[in-house]
């Protein structure tokens, strides 16, 4: 059902309270806004499944925020970081604790990140509706066909938990799985540092004073965004920051010579703002500056040492019947191979049980691969 009014929120999250588990997921739409704008949210247990729609005139959302943030329930969701970022930014908490399929069905050997729709059709046999996948979720009325949709979402996903669970009893891998679901509760994951911002923006051959002034720019980009609720790119794009920054333009003049900025922007208040943050920058002191990240010079043979690393990952993944991509990724690989002590997860937890150990020893020279029988096996010397 589709729930529009107070009336029924309440009695629907009362028949709910005490729930073992909730499947729940979101409808949302961010492409033109900074922050998502939520559009429905999906609740489901037993015989209990609607779709609510936070944006019905007069809806008291109460009943729903102290049902998701019951911390007896647990909230089951797939692919669930930007479901918990709506929800923290909407009730100032996550709702744990929380259990992720899409990670679950990871441990449970169903690839890097299976989709919902591949979990469906795998686990339950069933074919979802694509077609409401693209859809405007901020249109009303909403149609039939969207709602069905929609709640399919978590009818299914209440199956599918159940299933996953099940499996990860059987092959003992609770715990490993509450490990990762944990990580997903820590707020900082979800909440944007303005004066961070800089770090993912790209720059040639950066030296401290560039980064100082991409910093500052990375970050008024930011507030603006924020401020003006529009995606970061529509303010200024990524390309356009780096250019001012390893120029430092000083005048409006210099700074309408950046490539992908409108002549305009360089002209208004934005402009102004651009060359503010600019020479805000430049006053810093040298010791406030970032610093370079430090670059470490590949090891001898540094590719061949990786290559054997991928050889383990692979052989005690299949092993393990766990997704490559859930243990270590390629960066991981080469910051094992070149750093003398790396700060990387397949190095911690559960992965280093059943990889970083022997990747570690591989490294040292006291674990050896080689072939047996057509297979792969490993030595230790």
């Amino acid at each position: 059902m589709l729930i529009t009014d107070s009336s029924t929120l309440s009695d629907f999250c009362s028949a709910l309270r005490g729930a073992p588990y909730l499947a729940v997921d979101t409808e949302f739409l961010r492409e033109k806004t900074y922050y998502a704008e939520l559009c429905l949210v999906q609740v489901a247990h037993g015989e209990h499944a609607a779709a609510i729609d936070p944006l019905a005139e007069g809806i008291d959302l109460s009943p729903l925020r102290e049902l998701l943030c019951d911390g007896s329930t647990v909230k089951v969701l797939h692919s669930a970081v930007q479901d918990l970022e709506i929800f923290l930014q909407g009730m100032g908490q996550i709702p744990g604790p929380v259990f992720d399929t899409q990670i679950a069905a990871a441990f449970c050997g169903h690839g890097d990140q299976p989709g919902y729709a591949t979990l469906a059709a795998n686990l339950l046999d069933v074919k979802l509706d694509k077609a409401s996948q693209t859809v405007d979720w901020s249109v009303r009325p909403l149609s039939d066909r969207q709602i069905a949709y929609a709640l399919g979402d978590v009818t299914h996903l209440c199956r599918i938990y159940e299933l996953l669970t099940a499996e990860l009893e059987r092959q003992g891998r609770a715990e490993w799985v509450a490990q990762d679901m944990a990580a997903l509760l820590e707020p900082t994951r979800y909440r944007v540092l303005p004066r961070e911002a800089y770090h993912r923006i790209k720059l040639r051959r950066a030296k401290s004073r560039d980064l100082a002034v991409l910093r500052e720019l990375a970050a008024w980009r930011e507030e603006t965004a924020m401020e003006r609720n529009i995606p970061r790119n529509w303010v200024l794009r990524d390309e356009a920051l780096a250019e001012i920054a390893l120029h430092r333009p000083k005048h409006r003049e210099a700074l309408a010579r950046v490539r992908g900025l409108k002549p305009q922007v360089a002209q208004g208040g934005d402009g102004q703002a651009l060359l503010d943050a600019v020479a805000r920058a430049l006053g810093t002191p040298e010791g406030d500056w970032p610093i370079v990240p430090e670059r470490h010079a590949p090891l001898s043979g540094h590719e061949s040492l990786v290559a054997l690393l991928q050889a383990l990952l692979q052989l005690r993944c299949e092993e393990h019947g766990v997704s490559k991509g859930m243990v270590a990724k390629r960066s991981d690989l080469d910051r094992i191979a070149t750093e003398p002590e790396p700060d990387v997860a397949a190095l911690s937890g559960w992965r280093h049980e059943i990889f970083g150990a022997d990747a570690l020893e591989l490294r040292a020279g006291r674990l050896a691969l080689t072939g047996d029988g057509g297979g792969v096996s490993t030595v230790s010397s």
